[in-house]
């Protein structure tokens, strides 16, 4: 494979790679007969996107892509369940987890009950005292007080919890992988349980959720009752898409992008607080869910309050949505502080280990709460499947985090059965984890016995790919506009990485700590400016910022800002090369 514009080796020590001849070809051929423009025909022949096929995937509609919900087993009877508790005014609790599916999914059921006239109890266990999941005595405590349990985003694997919650249905309404068995419930709709058929396995927990109230306003329909608006509701099945990382194919591209066109009319009081707080500038994208709210709606389950999250999705008025936005933005910087310790220790075992398969770390007394974000900073360092371990009185609580291709949940999951965890579940790209400290280091060399072959067939990691050329001049903001139109962009779906070949920079100069800013241009006048975030703790940073008057082929990613009510593109840079 031929290196892109010949670089083997770039500044961060990667070889580029670009788009074969056979791509090109289609993505010439679409653009002719499309009229779009190449770098957006590029990304369509990438999708395998045909002509024919190409208005649809541009504009993805609900309607289209929507699956019917009674695909997935037991969904029939979760959905009567729910409704008959509604019409009846029986006693409901929620049951989450304290991420942000898990928040989101809870808010979307708290709003549709309140849009019928009742309201709901709302658990979400401590990430410390309780950990993830159902546990026996919460569970026998709300069954002692309530007709109907629903557990979102967890409660798949959890057999005994669910047995202990005597007097009460039992909702599952979840995403993780299934067991041989399942837990004691009503109804369990996931669409990875062992004996689902796997097509919507993409869906997050609240995708399932957001099915869930489709079917149950078939129900009320059929009763001839009225029911709540759930496409007013997608700004949380969005939020919940991206920031769980879910794959943006399929309906997932529907729920995000039209997601996002709701949340731009900020409506629900508590993504309009948090978006301020994060000083998110223009219409909201799938960046902004995943790194500038998400970490703020977890860092109430990580190092604080685990239902403050949730309680913020789902305030009901500005005035309340704005305090608890204000303590989630304090406790993100909290996290930060704390993740930043914890990932120095870390990434000081995994570099001291250096094992080919897994990257590795445990440490007494790393909170819990940061275990997982540090175990997928490691991972973006290492380009490996990685686990965080955090030890407690000889119990490890760890968090995993994965590469695609290699299936890190099931992986989990044979070290519970084989005995090596005390439990342990998650899904593809996630897991968590439990272990005795003295089961660490055995553990951990069966699970990177268990990834080597997933490894095996994954492209070297010292590739990047890049989508194709592009000039300062060609980047405008109305071409931006269709390369949006093509996403939105993130799991399963990257971004196209554009590569400005033989460009001039004007100036180079660092934003806070260890951030670098570039302004650049080609042999023409037109100039644009680049980013790039945390270069100055790698190779990148310093290689660049006394490059003033040196030509570089840059590579990134465009990002649109605006500023003064003007519009402007720049680059998100990735990488960069000496131009020859």
């Amino acid at each position: 494979m031929l290196a892109f514009l010949g670089i083997e080796q770039s500044l961060t020590g990667r070889c580029w790679v670009g788009p074969d001849a056979a791509l090109e070809r289609l993505a010439e051929g679409l653009a002719q007969q499309t009229g779009l423009p190449l770098a957006v025909a590029r990304v369509l022949a990438e999708r395998g996107v045909d002509a024919e096929a190409s208005a649809g995937f541009l504009t993805p509609k609900l309607r289209d892509l929507l699956p019917d919900p009674l695909s997935l087993r037991d969904m029939k009877t979760a959905a009567e369940r729910l409704v008959q508790a509604t019409v009846a005014k029986e006693r409901i609790a929620i049951f989450a987890d304290y991420d942000v599916d898990g928040g989101s999914s809870a808010a979307l059921l708290l709003d549709w009950l309140r849009g019928q006239g009742h309201d709901a109890t709302l658990y979400i266990p401590d990430r410390i005292d309780e950990g993830y999941g159902p546990n026996e005595p919460a569970m026998a405590q709300l069954a002692a007080s309530h007709d109907l349990i629903i557990c979102v985003d967890c409660g798949t694997l959890s057999h005994d919890a669910l047995a202990a919650a005597k007097g009460a249905d039992v909702l599952v309404l979840d995403h993780h992988l299934g067991g041989e068995t399942l837990p004691p419930a009503l109804a369990v709709v996931n669409p990875n349980r062992a004996d689902e058929d796997g097509a919507l396995g993409h869906l997050c927990a609240a995708g399932v959720v957001f099915l869930t109230l489709v079917q149950a306003g078939r129900v009320l329909r059929g009763m001839q009752r009225a029911e709540p608006d759930l496409m007013a509701m997608l700004d949380l099945v969005a939020l919940a898409t991206v920031a769980d990382v879910a794959p943006l194919v399929g309906v997932n591209r529907a729920f995000v992008r039209q997601g996002l066109t709701i949340m731009a009319r900020r409506q629900r009081p508590g993504l309009v607080a948090l978006s301020d707080i994060a000083r998110l500038d223009g219409p909201p994208n799938a960046f902004h869910l995943g790194f500038l709210l998400g970490p703020r709606i977890n860092a109430g389950g990580r190092v604080g309050r685990a239902d403050l999250g949730a309680l913020c999705l789902s305030a009901r008025t500005p005035e309340e949505a704005v305090k608890l936005a204000a303590q989630l933005d304090e406790l993100n910087r909290d996290r930060r502080a704390i993740e930043a310790a914890v990932r120095n220790e870390a990434l000081a075992q995994v570099e001291a280990r250096g094992e080919a398969a897994l990257s590795w770390a445990a440490g007494e007394g790393w909170h819990p709460g940061v275990v997982g974000i540090v175990a997928a900073r490691i991972k973006e360092a290492t380009d490996r499947p990685s686990v965080v371990i955090g030890i407690e009185h000889g119990i490890g609580k760890g968090s995993a985090r994965s590469v695609p291709g290699v299936d890190l949940g099931r992986a989990i999951q044979r070290l519970a059965r084989e005995g090596l965890l005390l439990k342990g579940g998650g899904h593809e790209m996630a897991a968590g984890l439990t272990v005795r400290e003295d089961q660490i280091a055995p553990a951990m060399e069966r699970l990177a016995e268990l990834l080597a072959r997933d490894l095996e067939n994954r492209s070297s990691t010292g590739e990047m790919r890049v989508s194709g050329l592009l000039e300062p001049t060609g980047a405008t903001p109305a071409m931006f506009r269709q390369l949006e139109d093509a996403g939105p962009y993130g799991q399963a779906a990257p971004a196209p990485r554009f590569v400005f070949a033989n460009q001039l920079i004007d100036s180079a100069s660092t934003m806070g700590e260890s951030h670098l800013r570039l302004n650049f241009r080609s042999s023409g006048s037109a100039r644009m400016e680049a980013v790039a975030w945390g270069a100055m703790n790698g190779p990148l940073g310093p290689a660049l910022i006394g490059a003033k008057g040196r030509r570089f082929h840059l590579a990134g990613k465009l990002e649109l800002s605006t500023w003064g009510g003007r519009e402007r593109l720049r680059l998100r840079l990735d990488d960069a090369a000496p131009a020859a």
